[in-house]
């Protein structure tokens, strides 16, 4: 049911009801499905990493151009290349490479990974910023069209599934039963259950599943992930910013990093490994001739749970006091939640009590000292059953909360595309593909990851080497929402004196086209805070073309107002001191049934449908009846692709990319480039989330008092 899914996400990612798997001793042989169309090749400069790849037919991902090249495959790490890690099993990497749509030897680089623990960066290329989206094309049939503000649109682009067994990721290929009706996959493959429809119980190839054949902290991600990225950069150094036009010599690697969610935790921490290893190389400590420098030029983080000891005590206050009136919860409910996170033993105490045992007893964060994995446990459980769960009694989506649940945005059509055999086939994949991987999940739930780390810090010390880093948070998301996000800014610029004028720069438009404003901005140097009006947890899907805008304003280095080329080492926004914008809540939209996503789209009374095996499902979608089906658009069958047809209007003016009902108006332009503005749009052209007018209506930031810190994860 919704009202189970919503509870399900908190109690199985935070938690964690869920019990450790056993160790994987053996490995299994090369995996079979490396056919004669996939190239392997070992890293020039590391011979112990494999890389698979295989450039997948046009029509798989339509892309702007058919010339726009595209590689899909596996970074492979040998057991133990992770030590002193404890590491006794493959990692199999999947990675999706995508040109830049104009002068990919010359565009930025950008890596996109998406959160969990244990979600798929599958999520980010089809429903986010990847350079096409999911169709419907005919019964049994899908496709892809272009989307127009995917981000190949101003940057080479890579999405990543990670860390390992996440998505198309595995340690070892294993047959197993995947039940749709809760989610799970058991091994080895078992029949269908008595009275069960068979259509709900699917035979497949998965990972292991075995948590210990995977990360369990931020800390090992981050490693894993660099020797990914060595990989990768060393076999396409095309791609690799730092080389010289006649690729001879190699500097830093100066790419971008955006995540999102739990990439509040990954992204930091990640960059921070990162810039260690360069320091080892500078020292001597790790061989020049085998590693390449990996640089950040921007940090880049959507909707990020980054610390519960700031971010915690804004859930009440949001769930009470939002841009929207909503009131999740009573003001009652709301002060106990804050009491809860504030008294003796509560949520703040327990993360304070985690992070001294890590400090002293488990600085490496690697999670194999019980007795810290126990603490930061307790605590991860006590803020999310005494802080965030309380939320869950309104019956709204967790992730907008102007929506009840279930909530049928954004639409799950990519789930049965890519379990297609003529997709996973056309992109040389050994896995079927699940969304999220819930033993992931619980690895990390064990450790008590959430409550680790020191990611302000981080981002301080990024902010001192020059990255650019920006926080980016739509203002409908309740589990990562912007006035906890807020709250993180201006903790990073506490990190340093120099970075005090952050406090006083105001809030500025985020002009998005000639009529919209997309969002506000405070923005001092190289680190900036964005608040995206009418957006969700996944601020792409919801606003594409602000998200677009904003991350090619980033990745640029240009003011995040504007647009305009600045100064970054003096620049400040002007503008009033809080983002005051206020707008009326959208009706809740009509769910539809994904079978592929039972707990998070479908009703008690559609699930109870299926299980009996009543109703129709076409295309993925329960229905009453198969009528009920409609017979897309006859523009589809000329915008879209499948693989190894070109649509027949490919390079014709593009479809709009799909978006929540009250999305902003996009400009309907050439898909290449990035708007520029000269100047803010009067307030009768102004665009807004939900087709109203501002208000000066300040938020409640500060209601208890004082500036709060908490944290989240998703």
């Amino acid at each position: 049911s919704p009202q189970r899914s919503q509870t399900a996400i908190l109690y199985i990612l935070i938690l964690n009801l869920f019990l450790s798997c056993s160790v994987v001793l053996g490995q299994s042989p090369p995996p079979k499905f490396l056919t004669a169309d996939v190239t392997t090749i070992r890293s020039p400069v590391d011979q112990d990493i494999l890389i698979h790849f295989k450039s997948p037919p046009v029509g798989t991902c339509t892309t702007f151009s058919p010339t726009q090249k595209q590689y899909t495959g596996y970074i492979v790490l040998p057991p133990h290349k992770l030590a002193p890690i404890q590491q006794n099993y493959y990692v199999n990497t999947f990675f999706w490479f995508i040109e830049a749509r104009t002068n990919a030897s010359t565009a930025p680089l950008t890596v996109f990974i998406n959160g969990g623990p244990g979600s798929s960066s599958m999520v980010g290329l089809f429903q986010e910023a990847g350079p096409c989206e999911v169709v419907e094309i005919a019964q049994g049939k899908f496709g892809t069209q272009l989307r127009q503000w995917g981000w190949d649109r101003s940057s080479n682009i890579i999405f990543v599934d990670q860390p390992n067994q996440v998505g198309f990721s595995f340690d070892k290929l294993t047959n197993g039963s995947l039940d749709l009706l809760d989610s799970t996959v058991v091994f080895p493959p078992s029949g269908v259950p008595a009275g069960q429809p068979d259509y709900t119980h699917l035979d497949g190839t998965f990972s292991s599943n075995n948590g210990n054949s995977s990360a369990n902290t931020t800390e090992i991600a981050a490693h894993t992930m660099w020797h990914m990225l060595q990989g990768f950069l060393a076999s396409f150094p095309q791609y690799n910013p730092a080389l010289t036009r006649n690729n001879t010599q190699t500097g830093p690697v100066g790419i971008n990093l955006f995540t999102e969610s739990y990439g509040g935790k990954y992204g930091p921490l990640f960059a921070a490994h990162f810039e260690n290893q360069n320091a080892l190389r500078r020292s001597g400590k790790l061989p020049k001739n085998k590693t390449l420098e990996i640089r950040l030029a921007s940090l880049g983080i959507m909707q990020g749970c980054l610390d519960d000891a700031i971010q915690g005590r804004f859930y009440p206050i949001f769930a009470n006091n939002n841009t929207y009136g909503i009131k999740a919860l009573s003001l009652a409910d709301q002060q106990n939640a804050a009491s809860s996170y504030l008294g003796a033993s509560g949520c703040q105490q327990q993360i304070q009590s985690c992070r001294s045992a890590v400090a002293s007893m488990d600085s490496d964060n690697e999670g194999d000292v019980a007795s810290v994995n126990q603490l930061c446990k307790n605590a991860q459980d006590s803020c999310s059953r005494t802080v965030i769960a309380p939320y869950l009694t309104s019956g709204r989506s967790i992730y907008d909360i102007t929506q009840k649940i279930p909530s049928p945005f954004p639409p799950s059509t990519y789930l049965e595309y890519l379990n297609t055999a003529e997709f996973q086939s056309a992109i040389g994949v050994a896995v079927n593909y699940t969304e999220s991987n819930s033993a992931i999940t619980n690895a990390f739930l064990q450790t008590g990851d959430q409550q680790r780390g020191d990611q302000i810090s981080q981002l301080g010390y990024l902010l001192s080497l020059g990255v650019r880093v920006a926080l980016i948070y739509g203002d409908r998301d309740y589990i990562c929402n912007w006035l906890g996000g807020e709250a993180v800014s201006f903790a990073v610029a506490a990190q340093s004196p120099a970075y005090s004028p952050f406090y006083t720069a105001g809030y500025a438009s985020i002009v998005i086209n000639s009529t919209y404003v997309g969002g506000m901005v405070r923005q001092y140097g190289n680190l900036s805070f964005s608040r995206i009006y009418a957006a969700g947890h996944l601020v792409p899907a919801y606003q594409p073309e602000t998200a677009f805008t904003v991350f090619s304003r980033v990745i640029l280095g240009t003011d995040l107002s504007f647009g305009q080329p600045v100064d970054l080492s003096t620049y400040q926004t002007n503008g009033t001191a809080n983002a005051t914008y206020t707008s009326k809540a959208p009706e809740s939209a009509k769910p539809t049934c994904w079978i592929r996503n039972i707990n998070n789209t479908c009703t008690n009374e559609q699930r109870d449908k299926i299980a009996k095996g009543e109703g129709a499902i076409v295309n993925g979608v329960l229905y009453d009846k198969a009528s009920d089906w409609q017979t897309p658009g006859s523009s589809v069958s000329v915008e879209a692709g499948y693989p190894g047809s070109m649509p027949p209007a490919m390079t014709a003016a593009p479809l709009r990319s799909s978006g929540p009902e009250d999305a902003a108006t996009t400009t309907v332009d050439v898909p290449t480039g990035v708007y520029v503005a000269t100047a803010t749009p009067s307030t009768s052209q102004n665009g807004s989330p939900s087709r109203g007018m501002e208000l000066d209506l300040d938020v409640l930031l500060w209601s208890f008092g004082m500036i709060m810190t908490t944290t989240y994860l998703w």
